[in-house]
């Protein structure tokens, strides 16, 4: 019976990692009297106030002043007269309306791990990975964030100490939405009749955010007596606000980076993000992480895409077969086709196909509950990892006392609807010094890698802190397959 090594690191939650978020008041009234109370202040007083608050909070954050001022063009449509303000006076309302957000405070777990796109300069013998996880703070609101690290040839890992700055990216003014994508989605939506149509009919081949909202705009104006116009209009707004790009500075270091939630079907949480390695038929590389957004009431699976990691793409995904959560990606074409791994019941894993990357209309069950730690529900842990023997999948069970449980089982190269070998027993369960946590009895993972002779599985502790475990792959796959002979494994690219 094979078992997976543990590495003894172990990555904590740290309350001191704040970013910046707008202070936001529900009453308008309460808006104004801050605003009017900042504006009786002398200049004196503003400046004294402003360089206190910089003293304070200046060096806990990334160009703290720049928000401030955004922030401040955010509310200033509620001043009461057009009088110029001073830089000073302008930099203090922003602070007003700014808050700390601590985002990883209560949680830093269910981490997915993937080779740095840049290997240059690194030290000899060593490589450079990238590992997302799921940072959740107050309000149990959850978001992405990264840190970096080097992994030798013995597969030991060294981690870099994360810095102190974090920040979220600024949303890109100028998307531009292709309308017959746009258009598919929303029949699948069910929000496609007369009425959409009648709203888009203004709109090129090619649009942007703004030009959308001034579109429905009008056209509200125009039907305003009538409800189902108002209905339409909010559907069509949240599609497109869910459907983004994200920048940070170029300048900022990868775990300096947090993507926190920004559309309508993230408002209480972006999870679970499972990254993989994408090669296309091309040979060109793209970062696609699966992830599920979360609204406080449903959850969407959603799609997120990078090449470098500073300019990020998101995506809605559609069809009828996008439902429920733990969705992993392929890391290329099978047979000339996307494919995926999916859970739609909550309690099987199931094979995708499809030519379309956003658009998902099929499924294959492939693999049911068949162990006893695994009755309850079984889940992949992130994307399939190839090798000469098949596709490895890490995969999730849950048995008695919902205790969670990380097992493996393997698929067909070139027909991965065919499983060819699967652990009986889980290859890595919560031991005495993990089951204590948020969630109890836990051990989950969004993805891992092959380094070498060893795959290395980065997994979160009952919902609470992450840590690595280490198995040989041959010896893995032998036990996967029943052969005695080594198996040859045959190891991820490093990206030029």
């Amino acid at each position: 019976m094979i078992k997976a090594t543990r590495t003894g690191i172990v990555l904590r939650p740290d309350p001191t990692r704040v970013l910046f978020r707008p202070f936001e008041l529900s009453s308008g009234t309460r808006t104004l009297k801050i605003i009017a109370r900042v504006n009786g202040m002398t200049e004196e007083e503003v400046k004294s106030k402003l360089d206190e608050v910089i003293r304070e909070f200046g060096s806990r954050h990334y160009k703290l002043e720049r928000f401030f001022l955004k922030r401040f063009d955010q509310i200033k449509s509620q001043l009461l007269t057009d009088e110029p303000l001073s830089l000073e006076r302008k930099l203090l309302l922003g602070a007003y309306f700014t808050m700390e957000y601590s985002l990883e405070s209560a949680a830093l777990f269910n981490p997915s791990m993937v080779w740095h796109p840049d290997q240059s300069n690194v030290p000899p013998g060593f490589k450079r990975f990238i590992l997302s996880l799921r940072a959740t703070g107050e309000g149990h609101i959850s978001s992405i964030t990264f840190r970096m690290g080097y992994i030798d040839q013995d597969s030991k890992i060294i981690l870099r100490k994360p810095s102190r700055y974090v920040t979220s990216p600024e949303i890109v003014p100028n998307h531009t939405f292709n309308r017959s994508n746009f258009e598919r989605k929303l029949y699948e939506l069910r929000l496609s009749n007369q009425i959409s149509e009648t709203m888009m009919s203004g709109l090129g081949d090619e649009f942007s955010l703004a030009e959308l909202e001034d579109r429905l705009k009008r056209m509200l104006n125009q039907y305003r007596h009538h409800a189902e116009y108002e209905t339409i209009a909010s559907g069509i707004r949240t599609l497109a606000r869910s459907n983004y790009e994200l920048d940070f500075d170029d300048d900022q270091s990868l775990d300096e980076r947090c993507i926190f939630p920004t559309s309508p079907n993230e408002t209480n949480g972006i999870e679970d993000a499972r990254f993989v390695r994408f090669v296309e038929e091309n040979g060109e590389v793209t970062y696609y992480a699966t992830y599920t957004a979360y609204n406080g009431q449903v959850t969407f699976p959603q799609l997120l895409q990078t090449k470098d990691f500073t300019h990020f793409s998101i995506s809605t995904l559609n069809g009828a077969e996008v439902q429920n959560k733990g969705m992993g990606l392929f890391p290329r074409k099978i047979n000339g086709k996307y494919a995926m791994l999916s859970r739609q019941d909550g309690e099987n894993i199931y094979l995708m196909y499809s030519e379309d990357l956003y658009f998902w209309q099929s499924k294959e069950l492939i693999v049911k509950p068949t162990y006893h730690w695994e009755y309850v529900q079984l889940g992949n842990c992130g994307s399939p990892i190839e090798t000469e023997a098949g596709w490895l999948v890490l995969s999730h069970g849950v048995g008695p006392m919902r205790k969670y449980a990380i097992g493996v089982f393997l698929l067909d190269l070139n027909d991965p609807a065919k499983v060819i070998g699967r652990l009986k027993e889980p290859l890595l369960s919560p031991d005495e010094n993990e089951r204590e946590g948020y969630v109890p009895n836990v051990v989950y993972s969004c993805g891992g890698l092959i380094n070498g002779n060893d795959l290395i599985i980065p997994y979160a502790m009952s919902d609470y802190a992450s840590s690595f475990a280490t198995v040989n792959v041959k010896d893995l796959l032998n036990e996967l397959t029943g052969n005695q002979e080594a198996v040859e494994v045959n190891t991820e690219e490093i990206a030029s």
